[in-house]
């Protein structure tokens, strides 16, 4: 009776807070009062502090998400069409989630670059572009350092770092100095050779076909190389069809106990 109670009772505040969520977004709705705007953003901020948790750890700092997060509640807030009969945590929920998604996207950093480098790029690029527009010409790496007081060394090495925003394309173009022969990044990329998987593949079966005599290899290749038939080669080998498959039965065995494998158990029959 207790537990029955207890959900009863928890159905009955959860109807009431649907209730009252409900009376406010149809009077934002018929009336939009800005503090009412602000009230139930306010009451609704668990739901962004929830889920810029979940992102933290990816190489941005949880206040940034928290604020990606809060944008995606105002536009919740402000597209939630209450009419349509659902919680506006169940609508919130995955338009939070796609701001935190497209912010990754656009500006998150392809590689995870330490926090001070990021803080660092971010402050070179705001210097270079300021310097720029005072000296009207692209600043100097000694300039730039200078201005943030920081070594040259460090300047580099958040330039350096700033291109993991933006991947150079692997279609790019590169100035190669010959006019009949473009080059793209993609060409200096290495590829894997087709056949790297096979090696050890091919390493283990010639270990185990050291194992077999002559007339075992020979129905080893036709069988398994040359997908013959157990008849055709037995007609090619001058063998009855059983001598043929009892050998290739002897020749699984072999090469099971070489790996260490165990045949499959037979399900018995109920």
């Amino acid at each position: 009776m207790a537990k029955e109670k207890t959900k009863a009772e928890e159905r009955k505040a959860k109807q009431e807070k649907w209730d009252e969520e409900r009376a406010e977004f149809e009077e934002l709705a018929r009336t939009h009062d800005i503090k009412l705007r602000n009230k139930i953003i306010t009451d609704h901020l668990y739901i962004a502090e929830i889920l810029a948790k979940k992102y933290v750890n990816r190489g941005i700092e949880y206040d940034d998400l928290l604020q990606v997060a809060s944008m995606g509640l105002v536009y919740a807030v402000d597209r939630y069409d209450v009419s349509k009969g659902f919680a506006f945590s169940s609508f919130a929920t995955p338009t939070i989630v796609g701001e935190l998604k497209r912010y990754f996207r656009d500006k998150g950093w392809v590689i995870r670059v330490p926090r001070r480098i990021q803080e660092l790029s971010k402050k070179v690029n705001q210097v270079r572009l300021s310097l720029a527009q005072e000296e009207q010409r692209q600043p100097t790496v000694d300039e730039v350092a200078e201005q943030l007081g920081v070594s040259v060394e460090e300047v580099l090495e958040a330039m350096e770092a700033s291109k993991v925003y933006a991947p150079q394309s692997l279609d790019k173009t590169l100035d190669t100095g010959m006019d009949d022969h473009d080059m793209n990044f993609g060409d200096l990329i290495g590829v894997e050779d087709e056949n790297y998987a096979q090696v050890e593949f091919y390493d283990v079966v010639e270990r185990l076909m050291a194992t077999l005599n002559d007339l075992e290899k020979k129905i080893f290749v036709y069988r398994f190389y040359e997908k013959r038939t157990q008849i055709s080669i037995a007609k090619e080998l001058d063998l009855s069809q059983m001598t043929v498959s009892r050998i290739e039965k002897k020749i699984i065995k072999k090469f099971r106990t070489e790996l260490k494998v165990k045949p499959k158990e037979k399900k018995k029959k109920a």
